[in-house]
């Protein structure tokens, strides 16, 4: 039986990824409860108007040394946000929903104190860009 590969889980909005939740009006993750994989069509339809990584996460892939957030041995952006976020023990609430724990990069690297800071995630946090008024 073949391992199910390790997904990042702050990926692209691509045909085949996995939508992880909605960005809320707070800033945070809504996360959706059952597994969905997006195709193209949504694809098409999400990246009219703001960056779909400003208001949807997805899930993909983890591409270890291909991606810039890779050290060498671990995903680096957990680690940041982890350092940056993580002020409770992971066991004093209840972890967020997730489609992809069992094979989620970010998990398997920092086990509870992850799940406790994904929500806070935002993959695409620039500030959308105002169209001038003709």
């Amino acid at each position: 039986m073949a391992q199910e590969p390790i997904l990042c889980p702050s990926s692209r909005c691509e045909d085949g990824a996995i939508l992880l939740g909605i960005i809320l009006p707070d800033g945070r993750v809504a996360f959706a409860s059952d597994r969905v994989e997006i195709n193209q069509e949504f694809v098409d339809l999400a990246k009219e108007g703001r960056s779909p990584e400003a208001r949807f996460r997805f899930a993909g892939r983890c591409v270890h040394n291909g991606c810039k957030q890779w050290t060498g041995a671990r995903c680096g952006v957990i680690d940041r946000v982890v350092e940056i976020l993580h002020t409770q023990e992971p066991d004093s609430e209840p972890l967020p929903e997730c489609s992809i724990r069992p094979q989620c990069r970010w998990f398997h690297q920092s086990g509870a104190k992850a799940c406790s800071v994904c929500p806070e995630v935002i993959t695409d946090s620039r500030e959308p860009v105002q169209q001038a008024i003709a």
